[in-house]
């Protein structure tokens, strides 16, 4: 593209450009690496690698929110921090590298900040994510015939459109198990992880000392 056509273009058309190039090279790593996976699991993996939560922790590596031109009101407000901004300034990045110098060096920004540590690792951590650990949590105590887990905020942090929360998780008098997350369910289906994943650990421990 001829550079005086570049500077005619939008933010949102780098941002519509990028998330096109976005989703093709991972659709096309995700089918390279596993070919084994039907068209449901690879759209899944997909929808979770372009998701703006996950896009927003690729933007933070790059301290996109540094580079930001933004007005006062939103300057004040923590817009360089605002997960719609930079996930939008990634993609956006992503297509004006594109238009510089092809698809190779693109590619390679996905690669290195998108599905950083690798795809392999990144399915299994989000497949341990898709797991019900709150549902687990509720088992595994109805089974130790223990009281109910109980759920409680224990901060919020951060402005409205961005905030993050701790969850605390109780089991019994003694137990408990807190985790973060950009919203309440989110932070206590981590909270539940937490507390079953010890609660586990602990009873696995007891028998090996028996033994």
């Amino acid at each position: 593209m001829d550079p005086g056509d570049l500077a005619q273009l939008s933010n949102e058309q780098f941002e519509f450009l990028g998330d096109a190039i976005l989703g093709f090279v991972i659709s096309e790593e995700l089918v390279r690496c596993f070919p084994q996976y039907g068209e449901g699991k690879l759209s899944r993996l997909k929808a979770h690698l372009v998701s703006a939560n996950h896009l927003h922790e690729s933007a933070h590596k790059l301290e996109l929110g540094r580079f930001l031109r933004l007005g006062r009101g939103e300057e004040l407000s923590g817009g360089r921090d605002k997960r719609t901004l930079i996930t939008d300034a990634l993609e956006a990045l992503i297509a004006a590298i594109y238009l510089d110098g092809g698809l190779e060096p693109a590619r390679r920004l996905i690669l290195d900040y998108v599905t950083s540590g690798g795809l392999e690792l990144i399915e299994s951590r989000f497949a341990a994510s898709q797991l019900d650990y709150k549902t687990a949590l509720q088992e595994l105590v109805r089974a130790r015939k223990m009281a109910q887990p109980r759920y409680v905020i224990a901060r919020e942090r951060g402005p409205e459109h961005s905030k993050t929360f701790t969850v605390e998780v109780r089991v019994g008098k003694d137990l408990t198990a807190q985790a973060d997350g950009y919203s309440k369910k989110d932070a206590s289906q981590k909270a539940a992880k937490e507390m079953y994943l010890r609660m586990e650990s602990e009873a696995s421990d007891s028998i090996a000392a028996e033994e």
